[in-house]
């Protein structure tokens, strides 16, 4: 009967354990599970984040990564309030160095105002020395919301309460095929059969392949970008006091090389994005020839190529050289050289791309009566958790006929 559930869940990250975790506190006489590959919960995109609480300054209005960020933003900060669990509201400034970036800084303002993102701020130089004196900027956006976190930290917290209320969490189980046999899943993995009458796709890098297990029709595929980050020397971390980013390209959903003081407390200075030729490809050498293959093979993946060709040689030379990474970096603080970033981590952002070559830059989360799969949810994801845990929870209620 342990391998027999009413709901599992694919996928140990935060959103896998906020989802499980809303619907068993929903409906505690669930059998519910949780299945994840890894030995340990959070050893994805959830455990190689910067670690930021976003505000919600990004965000199209009206879409649901404005909404479940705002929301998630003090959700979040409430429940690491209640389980002691550390975190540190920095404040995060955005900085125009070049005329051409002050439009966008507005639109950045009104976007975040739109969205009820409270305590924004456009500011000048003198404004921007008080709040980080090494930054050099003709204007700024300073949101004192933004926040830092471990949210590692938080999915453990997650699990523990999943396990408290009766729910299974199995580690370092694969799932390897999905069979539908009358009204009931058979999933499949490297540790035996798993039985269950409904599914939560939280697979992350993994989502789509999940869903074409269970011959779900999805328009879109998983491309991963892997960004690399340096570490500030010891020495230096004294030029950053908070968060310190650039004025973002509007046409895609990565937010440029930047600095994020760590709440572990060391200062991080990047991503880059770059094509990583493995799903979970962290390291340069990581490769998988089925995952790259997969990302060749697809058509949205070339017309994202053709359209943003440039963007991607821009960002392997910046991979390449650190001499191009300072560069970048020292358009917010000049002060900056190579001689002070050391390497550092890095992450693997799962993008969802449609077939057309649309870079998704919304949560992507659908519904049947036998799963729901989260399709996209990369930054803010982990901010809002909660509020995705909830949402997922609700369709699940509803599509499954839950009482």
């Amino acid at each position: 009967m342990r391998n027999i559930y009413d709901v599992l869940v694919i996928g140990g990250g935060i959103l896998g354990l906020s989802s499980a975790r809303h619907l068993l506190k929903q409906y505690p006489s669930l059998k519910l599970g949780v299945i994840e590959k890894n030995v340990d919960v959070a050893s994805q995109q959830t455990g190689h984040n910067s670690g930021v609480i976003h505000s919600g300054i990004y965000y199209r209005p009206g879409s649901l990564k404005a909404q479940f960020c705002v929301d998630g933003r003090d959700s979040i900060v409430k429940f690491c309030e209640e389980h002691d669990i550390a975190y540190d509201r920095c404040g995060k400034l955005i900085v125009a160095s070049e005329p051409h970036e002050l439009s966008r800084l507005d639109m950045l303002f009104e976007r975040g105002t739109a969205n009820g993102v409270a305590g924004l701020e456009l500011v000048g130089p003198e404004r921007i020395a008080e709040i980080e004196p090494h930054v050099a900027a003709i204007k700024g956006l300073w949101s004192p919301a933004t926040g830092i976190v471990d949210f590692g930290a938080i999915t453990r917290e997650y699990a523990r309460q999943l396990g408290e209320d009766g729910g299974v969490l199995e580690l370092g189980t694969r799932v390897v095929n999905i069979r539908q046999h009358a009204d009931t899943l058979i999933v499949e993995t490297d540790r035996g059969e798993r039985q269950a009458r409904h599914l939560i796709n939280c697979a992350g890098l993994h989502s789509d392949r999940i869903a074409r297990l269970m011959e779900t029709t999805i328009d879109l595929q998983i491309v991963p970008f892997r960004g690399e980050y340096y570490k500030l020397r010891k020495e230096q971390e004294y030029l950053v006091k908070g968060l310190v980013y650039p004025v973002p390209d509007p046409e895609l959903p990565f937010l440029g090389v930047h600095f994020t003081r760590n709440i572990k407390g060391y200062v991080e200075a990047g991503p880059n994005a770059v094509l990583a030729t493995a799903r979970e490809g962290y390291r340069k050498r990581d490769f998988d020839l089925r995952d790259l293959s997969e990302t060749l093979r697809f058509p949205g993946f070339w017309r994202v190529m053709r359209r943003e060709w440039k963007t991607g040689i821009n960002e392997v030379n910046r991979s390449l050289r650190k001499s191009v990474f300072t560069r970048d970096l020292q358009k917010m603080i000049p002060e900056i050289c190579a001689e002070d970033l050391v390497s550092g981590g890095s992450g693997v952002r799962a993008q969802a791309v449609q077939r057309d070559g649309t870079l998704l830059d919304d949560f992507a989360i659908e519904s049947s009566s036998k799963a729901v799969h989260v399709l996209n949810a990369p930054s803010p994801g982990a901010t809002s958790s909660l509020e995705i845990g909830k949402y997922v929870a609700g369709l699940a209620a509803e599509a499954f006929s839950l009482t």
